[in-house]
């Protein structure tokens, strides 16, 4: 009977061996978890409600979801999509609804029913809890050398002395480094957190906390940009426009320490829609007072006129053109320096990990040492907030299981 290691007990090693069940039964699969149950991070993200994936409506390049690993991603949602993700759960009991901001949930808004569906899928593997796996290696091993050095042909793997015929890395974010991959001679990217808030020390902005306000921010001097919702908070800055920023330049701000100015477009528009609104304004309502006629919510308002040193009672028809112009850059081009990051409290997403270059973009086998795979954030994949990540974990987890089973 052919043996099947998958190393982590996360999203993509237990879609993968539910996968391995459903088309190999045959085949003997033990799943090894380092933690005391599978499926942890599972449980709470989504804020507990799970959001399985995204239906990719308001992407226009793949790059925008997937920062890091779009070549892989386009071949892996082509073996296994969204809609095929969609019709996975709902035909496994776990019907799913599509909300506004494009993002699928469980319909009972519980990612317990998750959990408990994918545990029903991997029945029949062999679960090993709090069980960390310290090496793998090549086996047979050439006398006086490490596994790394052994030419590439077909051979078992040995998971802790223990031998497999096949072996699926799918250990999630390596913050702390892989350890046990050392002696396989892989190359490495150096991880480096993504998804995290913005700590800005700047108590005029941080006392409208609470705020949200649909912008468009970047990092001064870069070409780094996101848009979308912003939440101003007691700490500094969040909200899935801040997501996307510090996915798109999360090697960037690591290089840097945190350390940047950010720019804030806070209507979103450019700077010449920008002074048109205000130009009719300011046509239409002469004699009224710029805090009477706020462009943006009232506190935002009165906030921004102070930063562009315009006093709230004077009148639009007293702005003259030099008022125009300020307060025209300080809507568009608002800046405040960042002086750290803090995670944000639902993900857990680190850049880095198992270069691409070791594996077979389409099986995802690592080249240099066949039977063994890689799915998942262990790889230099990772992606915006929105179900992005979820549905990378299972279309490689499907992509390790069809490829197994092309193989045998």
């Amino acid at each position: 009977m052919k043996r099947v290691a998958v190393i982590g007990a996360g999203a993509a090693g237990c879609f993968c061996a539910a996968q391995l069940r459903r088309m190999a039964p045959e085949l003997s699969v033990t799943l090894f978890e380092a933690g005391a149950k599978p499926l942890a991070k599972v449980a709470i993200t989504g804020g507990g409600r799970c959001n399985l994936t995204n239906d990719f409506a308001g992407i226009r390049s793949l790059s925008e979801a997937y920062p890091r690993g779009e070549r892989l991603m386009k071949r892996a949602l082509k073996a296994f999509s969204q809609e095929d993700t969609i019709q996975w759960f709902t035909a496994a009991g776990v019907p799913c609804v599509l909300q506004q901001d494009h993002c699928y949930f469980p319909r009972s808004q519980d990612a317990t029913d998750v959990v408990r569906c994918l545990e029903r899928g991997i029945k029949g593997a062999e679960l090993r809890l709090r069980t960390p796996v310290r090496r793998i290696e090549r086996y047979p091993v050439e006398p006086g050398t490490t596994g790394a050095s052994w030419p590439a042909e077909t051979g078992h793997l040995l998971v802790d002395g223990e031998d497999f015929d096949f072996v699926v890395v799918t250990t999630g974010g390596a913050a702390k480094g892989l350890p046990f991959l050392e002696g396989l001679g892989l190359e490495m990217v150096p991880p480096v957190p993504s998804l995290f808030t913005f700590t800005v020390p700047s108590p005029g902005l941080r006392s409208l906390m609470g705020l949200v306000v649909d912008v468009v921010i970047g990092l001064q001097g870069t070409s780094f940009k996101a848009e979308g919702p912003l939440l101003i908070t007691d700490w500094g800055l969040s909200g899935p426009a801040t997501l996307k920023l510090s996915s798109y330049a999360a090697r960037h701000l690591a290089e840097a320490g945190y350390k940047a100015t950010l720019c804030v477009n806070w209507l979103a528009k450019t700077e010449i829609q920008v002074r048109k609104i205000l130009q009719e304004t300011a046509a239409e309502s002469p004699q009224k007072q710029l805090s009477n006629t706020p462009v943006l919510q009232g506190r935002l308002w009165e906030y921004l006129l102070e930063k562009a040193g315009l006093r709230p009672d004077i009148r639009w028809a007293e702005l003259g053109s030099k008022g125009l112009n300020r307060l025209t850059a300080t809507l568009t081009a608002d800046s405040y320096p960042l002086s750290g990051k803090s995670r944000f409290r639902e993900e857990f997403v680190t850049a880095g990990g198992v270069a691409l270059s070791n594996i077979n973009l389409t099986t995802l086998e690592c080249k240099s040492c066949p039977g063994l795979y890689f799915a998942g954030e262990v790889l230099d994949v990772d992606a915006i907030t929105g179900g992005f990540n979820l549905q990378a974990a299972w279309s490689m987890g499907h992509v390790c299981a069809k490829s197994i089973c092309n193989s045998l």
